[in-house]
């Protein structure tokens, strides 16, 4: 399987018409057709369903289409990790970031680094942590800013030097507008929104222990912009993360007991990077340790 038929395949997929895609490709009809019958004998299964006007994918296509989209992906990124191999610190670092106040954190080491390494490039992927693990394990992304806890047996990480506060978002007609601190105890018979996961082995879920199943789980989101929308149209309070933004109409209210998370940036253990990334968490462990050592 060649990545050229791959990226053959994924044109057809995209304009669901061999004329339009060989257009685009700058090949012709027959070679294309010919390269997805090969790809199609080789794989064992049919990837498309042809008609006159259009042609769409099969169960096995949609398959392939997602895979492949990966498979291009991380051979771009390595291609990338390779190229430009000159005294000037080159390439691109990939960075995962759940959304957190300690991202404030993470854009100082990136501004530093940046007035020192000014040809380096970034991408940077928001998600949970569960959707970073997933991409680092994959090899989409070289680093993760995710809350702890972090597998020891996994991961290289950095502390980062604050805490994550939970809270609840409410509106200003709210019954809990007024109060100071949230218990478990005041979200009973409420609706609530909150973040996507497991609500049960959650934080959350375990925070409100035996009054977990008294509270109405009304939506969940992956990001907090997301559920403050749904909490400014009375949907339900939004239980999240203080990420000091400010959400019109909604007043953060923290939790009692205090629930606070870490966070850390996190790589994985016998990983071979691109010399951009690693000089990248030199860098940021010796930043991060000079803030430590000023705070002390």
């Amino acid at each position: 399987m060649e990545l050229r038929v791959l990226n053959y395949f994924l044109a057809i997929a995209r304009e669901e018409n061999f004329t339009r895609a060989a257009e685009q490709l700058h090949v012709t009809q027959p070679t294309l057709s010919r390269q997805i019958a090969d790809l199609e004998e080789e794989l064992g299964v049919k990837l498309f369903i042809r008609s006159n006007h259009n042609i769409v994918l099969t169960e096995d296509g949609m398959i392939l289409k997602r895979r492949a989209q990966e498979i291009l992906s991380l051979a771009e990124k390595t291609k990338r990790d390779f190229l430009q191999k000159d005294e000037a610190l080159t390439g691109t670092i990939s960075i995962g970031s759940g959304e957190f106040r300690s991202t404030e954190y993470l854009a100082k080491i990136i501004a530093e680094f940046h007035k020192k390494y000014p040809d380096v490039k970034y991408e940077i992927y928001s998600g949970n942590a569960n959707n970073i693990r997933d991409y680092i394990e994959r090899g989409f992304l070289d680093i993760g800013l995710m809350s702890e806890p972090i597998d020891l047996r996994k991961y290289h990480f950095l502390n980062m030097p604050t805490k994550e506060q939970w809270g609840v978002f409410v509106p200003d007609n709210s019954p809990l507008f007024l109060k100071t601190s949230i218990s478990p105890q005041d979200l009973v018979g409420m609706s609530v929104i909150t973040a996507t996961g497991d609500f049960n082995q959650s934080r959350i879920g375990k925070w409100l222990g035996d009054y977990k199943d008294q509270v109405d789980i009304v939506a969940t989101a992956n990001l907090p912009y997301n559920e403050a929308v749904l909490a400014k149209e009375n949907i339900g309070v939004m239980l999240s993360l203080n990420l000091n933004c400010f959400y019109e109409n909604l007043r953060f209210i923290p939790l009692f007991p205090t629930l606070e998370v870490s966070t850390a940036l996190a790589w994985k253990k016998e990983q071979i990077f691109s010399s951009a990334t690693s000089t990248f968490i030199d860098f940021a462990e010796q930043y991060l340790k000079s803030i430590t050592s000023d705070e002390l």
